[in-house]
């Protein structure tokens, strides 16, 4: 019974350096050299004589068949660059190779010059500063503009102007500008996603954005314009903007790094839609892990949440006290006098600065002369530190409970001003068109523990 066995092979190539007399034995002393198989110019170098000059090769890729006498490479699929000078395409995309992990073949370090592996984004943009990959898209964040590139699809449009996706060969396929002539600029640290959402900083155009399935939205102008219109302009081309999702809050925290002057960190909540707190820390990075939220310094990794009962206290330091600062204008065009400040929360929180805006009056009939003031009130002691007895009587000189909340008078501590018919401390309360109030935790009511504020108002009278 016959029997067909598969016999693997190996050709065997001996190769013979030629000498100038055409022959492959090399004379007794040569009189010239080679140079790797090449004739050499310089005739009279010397070669030492009963050298091995024949060189044994198993093939291996070369394409032969069994003894033949001639064989080739076979057909080259990728060929070398003649000119392989280094270029810098700040505003492309190349792809390379795939990595098949079945097989085990690794291409990602091949990049074919027979395929069109090369798009490029309009370089008016600026450079490519980010790439976001999503789904089947790539978002491509240059320095003036934001884009969508299609992967593995492309898109075709209806008479109405609406996209529509398909099938493609092409790896990137069409590339798509959002809406909005917004960019990361030269600050891809500022970036962050959380599902959807993605976060940025476009320092040129003193923004905060969110790019979501809404398309871009300037975020920076919730309450804060001014704010960032001009700390972002500190930042410029010298600092940072440090940004991060945290996680265990759900914020996005940003924190603006300019070289001329102090740090700014701050963080986005979506459920108010605003930016809700200043912190007292300068990160180096910020990022979420397993439902924690991290930041980084020069040396250390710091989680942040670990001892809810010492808040304030970051990278190390003794912490401090938290500070709310807000303005209480209610009826802007109409002239208030401000009698009582209450607040829902814990216990802890103190008064340390009640204040109007600058007003004023004419120091004389004729106007010429005009005398602004700012109107104060007294600080306002916490519930603890308030509390004093009189006749075995409680007191309380700064906030009382009532009615779940705490409420405390306004007592006026400016001096006696023009014009004024009840003047100073005489009368409670200030005068203005608002009141600016800064509420900090003090450091006797439980000191180790949680202080929360909820809302803050005050009751007030036209004048």
């Amino acid at each position: 019974m016959a029997l067909t066995i598969d016999i693997n092979y190996f050709n065997t190539f001996t190769l013979k350096r030629i000498y100038a007399d055409g022959s492959t034995n090399p004379p007794n002393p040569m009189p010239y050299a080679v140079n790797q198989g090449v004739r050499s110019s310089n005739w009279s170098t010397p070669i030492v004589a009963n050298e091995t000059y024949d060189w044994y090769i198993e093939e291996s890729r070369i394409r032969g068949g069994y003894n033949n006498t001639t064989v080739d490479f076979g057909v080259k699929a990728y060929i070398v660059e003649d000119t392989s000078n280094q270029t810098t395409r700040s505003n492309s995309l190349i792809y390379s190779g795939v990595f098949n992990s079945r097989t085990g073949v690794n291409q990602t370090n091949q990049f074919s010059v027979a395929e069109e592996t090369i798009r490029s984004v309009d370089p008016i943009n600026g450079s490519i500063q980010r790439l976001y990959s999503e789904d089947t898209n790539l978002i491509i964040f240059q320095e003036r503009k934001v884009n969508r590139a299609l992967i593995d699809k492309d898109a075709i449009y209806s008479a109405e102007g609406q996209a529509l996706s398909t099938s493609a060969n092409l790896v990137i396929g069409q590339i798509i500008p959002y809406v909005g002539e917004f960019g990361i600029s030269r600050n891809p640290e500022s970036f962050a996603v959380y599902g959807t959402r993605k976060y940025f900083t476009d320092v040129d155009r003193n923004a905060v954005l969110r790019l979501s399935n809404d398309g871009i939205t300037e975020i920076s102008n919730y309450g804060m314009s001014d704010f960032f219109r001009d700390q972002l302009s500190l930042v410029g081309d010298t600092g940072k903007a440090v940004g991060g999702y945290d996680i265990y809050n759900q914020n996005y925290t940003l924190s603006l790094q300019p070289t001329t002057s102090s740090s700014q960190t701050l963080s986005f909540d979506e459920r108010v839609n605003g930016w809700t707190s200043f912190y007292g820390y300068t990160p180096g990075f910020i990022f979420s892990m397993q439902g924690q939220f991290y930041s980084t310094t020069t040396d250390q990794v710091f989680l942040h949440y670990q001892n809810p009962q010492q808040p304030n206290k970051f990278y190390g330091s003794s912490g401090g006290n938290s500070q709310l600062e807000i303005v209480i204008n209610p009826e802007p065009i109409k002239m208030k006098n401000f009698n009582t400040l209450n607040y829902e929360g814990s216990s802890g929180w103190e008064v340390t600065s009640l204040s109007t805006e600058s007003t004023g009056a004419d120091t004389d009939d004729d106007g010429a002369t005009w005398n602004s003031y700012i109107d104060t009130a007294s600080r306002i002691y916490s519930y603890v530190e308030g509390a004093y007895q009189e006749n075995g009587i409680q007191y309380y000189a700064g906030f009382n409970r009532k009615q779940n909340k705490y409420v405390a008078s306004i007592k006026n501590a400016t001096s006696p001003q023009i014009n004024e018919v009840i003047y100073g401390n005489s009368l409670t309360g200030t005068k203005g068109y608002y009141l600016n109030v800064t509420l900090k935790t003090d450091t006797t009511t439980e000191p180790t523990g949680i202080k929360r504020i909820f809302s803050v108002g005050a009751t007030y009278n036209l004048r």
